[in-house]
């Protein structure tokens, strides 16, 4: 019998090429499309996909999901069965400068996708939301029953958005639709504008090293494949309609965040202390009650053993 067809979106970006990579792995078939655009370092993108095309159950269209006739065409081309959609104009700040990439991609894209999805018959939509939905909210930890109506970014409020337009689907269309709000998801093959990967950078080239609000924010920092894990089961569970936190459960201070890069690359990094950006939140913290429950998730990699991984797959991969 063979394995499922999956469509999954942005597979050349961090999260997706760790997904594609698992999915396949587990002998699933797997559609993707990305337009590899130039937010970050194309080459990272393309080193990725290069090891995804060495699997023969992996095929490629290169293009973004704004582009409703290549949508159409990847529809009527495959017989798809069940989507991840992680594409999506990522970053918070980059929202200040730019946003008509933000509706582009993360409301005119999903509309798009989830559209096709539903005239195709596809019942299983699972996509990626994001933590920042909640937020300057005070109360914590963050939780999916919390109110999150008044988001303080544009990212945050395309992502918020998304979460709307899947309900509407779901209940308009019986569309099994879950969304994940991921926590700072960081790793090998990361994204180089996330601040792990800025501050390894730095560090290794003795530049100075920017640090937000002097150092006194939290995030919860989340290991990929813990995040993976969480978006497989999501997939195989197909939910009526949900929406999970994907987080590790463990906020760190940024402070103590840089000590274990330092630590892993064994070199202290020179530091300038500034205050916080606009559009960026105090702390993030994940409560993870339902996900434990609904999907047996359980992060299990710690901030000082994923930042390890991270250090030697950089070191290899850039030849440091």
């Amino acid at each position: 019998m063979t394995k499922k067809t999956i469509l999954i979106t942005g597979s050349a970006g961090f999260i997706g090429f760790h997904t594609t990579n698992k999915l396949l792995s587990q002998g699933y078939q797997v559609v993707s499309i990305d337009n590899l655009n130039s937010y970050y370092d194309q080459n990272l993108k393309k080193d990725r996909l290069k090891i995804l095309k060495q699997n023969k159950g992996f095929r490629f269209y290169l293009g973004g999901l704004e582009d409703i006739e290549l949508v159409k065409k990847i529809f009527l081309e495959n017989k798809i069965d069940r989507i991840v959609h992680l594409a999506a104009q990522a970053g918070v700040r980059y929202s200040l400068e730019n946003p008509h990439a933000y509706i582009s991609s993360n409301i005119v894209g999903f509309v798009n996708l989830i559209e096709e999805a539903k005239n195709a018959g596809v019942k299983t939509f699972v996509y990626a939301s994001s933590s920042s939905v909640y937020g300057n909210q005070k109360k914590i930890p963050f939780s999916t029953k919390d109110d999150v109506s008044e988001p303080i970014s544009l990212y945050a409020a395309t992502k918020k958005a998304d979460e709307l337009i899947a309900y509407t689907y779901h209940h308009l269309y019986g569309m099994k639709c879950t969304g994940l709000r991921f926590f700072t998801v960081y790793g090998p093959w990361g994204r180089p504008d996330m601040a792990y990967f800025k501050f390894a950078k730095s560090i290794l080239s003795g530049k100075t090293i920017e640090v937000y609000n002097y150092g006194k924010m939290k995030r919860d920092f989340t290991y990929i494949d813990d995040i993976v894990s969480g978006i497989v089961a999501s997939l195989n569970k197909s939910y009526d309609y949900e929406i999970f936190n994907l987080g590790n459960n463990t906020p760190v201070e940024l402070g103590y965040f840089i000590e274990t890069i330092e630590k892993a690359f064994g070199k202290k990094a020179q530091k300038n202390y500034l205050p916080l950006q606009s559009g960026d939140v105090l702390m993030t913290y994940a409560d993870i009650d339902d996900s434990r429950k609904k999907l047996n998730y359980n992060p299990k990699v710690s901030i000082e053993e994923g930042i390890e991984r991270f250090a030697s797959w950089y070191k290899q991969y850039y030849n440091k």
